[in-house]
C-alpha cells in the first residue's frame, strides 16, 4: 500500500472489484502483466458523480444465472487470494487525469501516455484503465470532459487513449460468460501493448 500522498507505478488500474474488474485482473495476471484493481470510482470527468449503482443487474436474471454469477465471483476471488492479486476493496479512485501525451496520439504504454489514479491514498500511475459498470452517457461526457470527440464507435476512441471497458453496459449488465468473453478480449488487447513481440509471434 502507498503511503498517504505517495505515488505507485503499474500498468493497469482497474476501476471495480466485482465480477467484471476480477475476471481482468485474473486474465492480466495470467498474461503477467502488472494491475492494481481498486473498489469504484467516485468521481468520473469534471466533477460528475459515477452512476454506477444504477447498473446493477437490469435484464432479471434468473436464479440460475445469479447462481452462476455467484459461482464464478467467487471463483476469481480465491483466483485473487491464491494469486496475490493487488486487490484494493476500500480504496476507490476520485480523479482520472491524463498526463503527457495521451491526448495527442502519444501510444498508450510510453511514457508520455499516461494516466493518473487519484485516491485517498496518493496516486496511481497507469498506461492504462479498465473501467466496470459506468453508463455510455458518462463515459461520452467524461471523453469530452478531456476534450476528445466521440464519433459512433464509444469503445475505439477510450482505447485509443488506453481506457478500456468491461462489463458496462447501457440498459443491462452483461451475462457472465460475456463478462468473461470481454475480460479475456481486453487482457489480450493490454498485453500486446506491454509484450508486442509475444503478440506478434501469435
Amino acid at each position: 500500500m502507498p503511503v498517504n500522498g505517495g505515488t505507485e507505478r503499474t500498468t493497469t488500474v482497474i476501476i471495480g472489484t466485482g465480477l467484471s474488474g476480477l475476471a481482468v485482473g485474473a486474465e492480466l495476471r495470467r498474461r503477467g502483466v502488472d494491475a492494481i484493481v481498486v473498489d469504484g470510482l467516485d468521481i468520473l470527468g469534471a466533477g460528475q458523480p459515477a452512476n454506477t449503482a444504477s447498473l446493477q443487474r437490469c435484464d432479471a436474471a434468473d436464479s440460475d444465472s445469479l447462481r452462476e454469477r455467484n459461482e464464478i465471483l467467487r471463483h476469481l476471488r480465491n483466483y485473487a487470494a491464491s494469486h496475490h492479486m493487488d486487490v484494493r476493496n476500500t480504496t476507490r479512485a476520485v480523479q482520472l487525469t491524463m498526463v503527457g501525451g495521451a491526448l495527442d496520439g502519444s501510444a498508450p504504454g510510453s511514457p508520455s501516455g499516461q494516466w493518473e489514479v487519484h485516491t485517498p491514498n496518493g496516486i496511481l500511475l497507469a498506461d492504462n484503465i479498465v473501467l466496470t459498470r459506468c453508463a455510455h452517457s458518462q463515459l461520452r461526457r467524461m471523453l469530452s470532459d478531456f476534450g476528445i470527440t466521440v464519433g459512433s464507435n464509444l469503445v475505439a476512441a477510450m482505447r485509443k487513449i488506453g481506457i478500456y471497458l468491461v462489463g458496462v453496459g447501457e440498459l443491462i449488465t452483461p451475462s457472465p460468460k460475456e463478462v468473461l468473453r470481454q475480460a479475456k478480449t481486453v487482457g489480450q488487447a493490454i498485453s500486446a501493448t506491454v509484450y508486442p513481440e509475444s503478440a506478434a509471434a501469435v
